[in-house]
This record gives C-alpha cells, structure tokens and sequence, in this order.
C-alpha cells in the first residue's frame, strides 16, 4: 500500500483511493465501513470503505475476509494485496486522520469529540464514492455510539441508500471485513513507517502497538517525553494518558487567558498592573512618596496618578 502522499505531510488528513471499477458506476453497490486505530495513544485513526456489485458479494466472500483484529499482520497484507489485484469489482477509499487533526480537534475551544469525527469521516466516505459515480444501494457500518442514533442520521444523510449499522460488523458482513482489512494496514504501515518531521535525530522507533496499555507504549511515552516541548506529533495530546504524564512530568506553562485581566495576571504573579495607576481613587503622587518611591519611569516622564479626570 502506497502512503507516499500521507507520509509526505503526516501532520494533516489525507484521503487516498483506488480507481473506480467501470462495473460499480452500472450496477448496485453494497459498501462497507470500518476503522482502524480508534484507541491508540500513537499514530492516526484510519476510516476506510470497501465497495462491489451486490452482484459480486460471494465473489467477495470467496475471497475469505474476515474481521481485521483476528487475523494476523501476513494474512491482512495478504488478503489486501487480493482485494487490491480485483480491481475489475472491488473498489475502496481511506481517510487518514493523523494524530495531529485528532489532539487539534479534540482539544480547541468549541469541542469536536472523537464521535463526531468518526461520523465525518464516514459520511465524507460515503460521499466520495457517490460522488465517484458509484451506484451506492447498500451501506454496512460498524457502530460508533448508539447504532439506531447513528443509522438515522446515516439514513437521513443519504436518502435512497438502505443503512445497516450494527455493533461487530466487521464480523457480521465481508464487505465491512474488507473495509476493516484496508484500514489496519494502512495503519500499520502508517505506524511502522512514521516520519517524524520535527527533526529529533535517532527516535527509538520500538513504541509497540499504541495503546495505553501495552508496556512497550508505556515506556517509550516515558523515555520520549520533552519536559519543555512534550511530545512530537505522533503522539495524540488529547489522550488521557499523555496528559497525565505531562502534568506530572513536564515544566508547568501558565498561558494568559484572554478572560483573564490585567490587573488578575498581575495579582497572580504577585506584581502590580499598570492599570492601578489609571484607577479612580488612586492616590496622589504626593501620597504614593509618603508609602513607596515612584518609579523612574514616571518621574524621568514627569508623569502622576491622577485621581479624577
């Protein structure tokens, strides 16, 4: 699988696809849905989607594909590289969402949770390959949140096109096997292969699989955690796991809000604000001398705290 365009920029998405069979712009489709690299703590989240000819789904089947997670790195290369060589029926498309778009997105102000992109991906999916002239008549999607909720708002999104969304669909349909298939190894590619852009020099590339829970995962966050900069862009910000660790082992940063006032950010680091000397009230420069010495800066300027204007 060739990420050349993704690895060329890995700090944005990027949708890559394969041509479009002739047969799918004639005849009804069916489409799956699956992602892949929802939990890791490393690395993108991978959506992909794989298409055929309703026509074409034992063809599919004979192909053997089966749910992504039970199958092991050789057989998922393996049963790509089949699903890539039938290209005459079977047709599919990635979003890679890098781990950059995901902190970005999970941490700005107005919250884009990690659901919602999910869904955008899909329906963006969805889309594309409506857009690419293919004859959609069924879609098969593994659940993300509530299935009901989320068949409606597919049902809705794409009126005409008869939506199935169920918990384990990976596991359930071939189409929504095959999608599974293309997305995990876009990821692991992805994974295995990361380019690191921010130029850190020899990066101990043995993080494991990415998830929070694997040992090897733990101790490459550890040892890679800059106490100033954090974590290059591999690594999701808006995990809980990464900002633990940065709030137990990196230098607290204080960054003035913009609710917060002048006079507040002063009173927080023990100074005086500027706008103390503007106040109603003040007292006199004649009454400061009687409490503290005026600064230079005001008397070299020949300038006084006015109580009124």
């Amino acid at each position: 699988m060739d990420l050349g365009e993704f690895e060329a920029d890995n700090s944005v998405s990027c949708r890559l696809a394969s041509a479009i069979p002739d047969v799918c712009k004639t005849e009804d489709c069916c489409l799956g849905i699956d992602e892949a690299g929802r939990g890791p703590v490393l690395g993108p989240m991978v959506y992909g989607i794989c298409f055929c000819p309703v026509a074409k789904k034992e063809d599919l089947k004979d192909l053997k594909v089966a749910d992504s997670k039970t199958l092991t790195e050789a057989q998922r290369e393996d049963l790509f590289r089949k699903l890539d060589e039938a290209k005459s029926f079977v047709g599919w498309a990635l979003q890679i969402l890098s781990p950059n778009t995901i902190s970005t997105s999970m941490l700005q102000r107005s919250k884009y949770n990690l659901n919602a992109l999910s869904h955008d991906a899909a329906i963006g999916l969805v889309q594309f390959a409506l857009d690419s002239g293919v004859q959609l008549k069924e879609v098969f999607v593994d659940t993300v949140g509530p299935a009901e909720k989320y068949q409606e708002k597919l049902s809705q999104r794409f009126p005409g096109v008869n939506v199935t969304v169920r918990p384990k669909a990976d596991s359930l349909f071939p189409i929504v096997s095959a999608a599974s298939i293309c997305a995990k190894v876009a990821r692991d590619h992805s994974v295995k292969d990361w380019n690191f852009p921010e130029d850190l020099g020899e990066v101990d590339a043995d993080y494991g699989s990415g998830y929070p829970n694997d040992p090897k995962t733990k101790a490459w966050l550890l040892k890679e955690l800059d106490p100033v900069f954090g974590y290059p862009q591999f690594v999701r910000f808006s995990w809980s796991t990464t900002q633990t660790l940065l709030d137990s082992k990196a230098v607290t940063v204080h960054w003035d809000d913009d609710e917060e006032d002048g006079e507040k950010a002063a009173a927080r680091q023990n100074n005086t604000s500027m706008l103390s000397y503007f106040k109603a009230g003040s007292k006199t420069s004649a009454q400061q001398s009687n409490t503290h010495q005026t600064h230079r800066f005001f008397t070299e300027r020949r300038l006084q705290s006015l109580a009124t204007l």
